[in-house]
């Protein structure tokens, strides 16, 4: 997180400031007991020959009822742009639909953040809305945010 702070703060609220090593321990901490629990599901991936730290992604329970999930992701500046974002997406988009009974799965990000919104459109994912005013950057400022959305029949039909 330290090395890709500076492309994070613009777009992820959580990197509003540098962690201390103990916060990011206790965050880590809470990741887990929230999989454990199954209310949360928080992932780290991590290159198979180095062990080096890629990308921190999850899969987030929205709405149990429809059931509806959204997946965030960054990757560590220094592996972007080798496919690590999508292939982690499309993983965890399969797991919804598969594991998880998903009807909707959601990919939200800054309408500026071209780099996230094309990991979402690698993934199979479709623009669906551009919500206004929607959230506050870190700056302060009212920013928008866009809606990429995949469907149940939509994944099964591109399987």
């Amino acid at each position: 997180m330290e090395e890709s702070f500076p492309e994070l703060h613009p777009w992820m609220p959580w990197a509003a400031r540098l962690q201390s090593l103990d916060e990011t321990r206790a965050y880590l901490e809470r990741a887990r007991a929230s999989y454990d629990s199954g209310d949360d599901f928080a992932v780290s991936a991590f290159d198979r020959k180095t062990g080096r730290f890629v990308l921190g992604t999850g899969l987030h329970p929205r709405n149990w009822d429809v059931p509806k999930f959204e997946i965030g992701y960054w990757c560590r500046s220094s592996l972007q742009r080798q496919g690590f974002a999508t292939e982690a997406v499309r993983a965890l988009t399969a797991a919804a639909f598969l594991e998880m009974a998903a009807e909707r799965v959601e990919i939200r990000c800054d309408p500026r953040n071209i780099r996230s919104r094309r990991v979402a459109e690698l993934a199979g994912y479709r623009l669906e809305a551009e919500l206004r005013a929607d959230e506050r950057a870190n700056d302060g400022s009212l920013r928008n945010t866009v809606v990429y959305i995949q469907l149940a029949h939509e994944f099964r039909t591109a399987e």
